[in-house]
């Protein structure tokens, strides 16, 4: 991938939702929401202090997280749909 976020920001890959309801109704592609769960793909180096310190990345390439329904930019990247987003539009990760 020739993509690298700067500063605070990460580059990240959708990941599908379900299929079926709880029920077993199968969900039409018309009535899905975006997913608001993905996986990050690169990050940045982090954000700066005042005084030009370093604030280091709390997520790393790998890692699986949560973000708020209307975060990020969409993009293209090697003909995959992902969002590029400020670490602070991300709401925590999951294990």
């Amino acid at each position: 991938m020739a993509f690298t976020p700067l500063h605070d920001r990460v580059l990240v890959r959708r990941v599908e939702g379900e299929e079926k309801t709880a029920g077993g109704l199968i969900i039409p592609d018309t009535a899905k929401e975006k997913p608001s769960e993905g996986e990050v793909v690169a990050v940045g180096e982090g954000a700066r202090k005042d005084s030009g310190e370093l604030i280091a990345m709390s997520v790393k390439a790998g890692d699986r997280i949560l973000f708020g329904k209307w975060s990020g930019t969409e993009i293209t990247v090697d003909g995959e749909e992902m969002l590029i987003m400020k670490e602070g539009d991300i709401l925590g990760t999951l294990s």
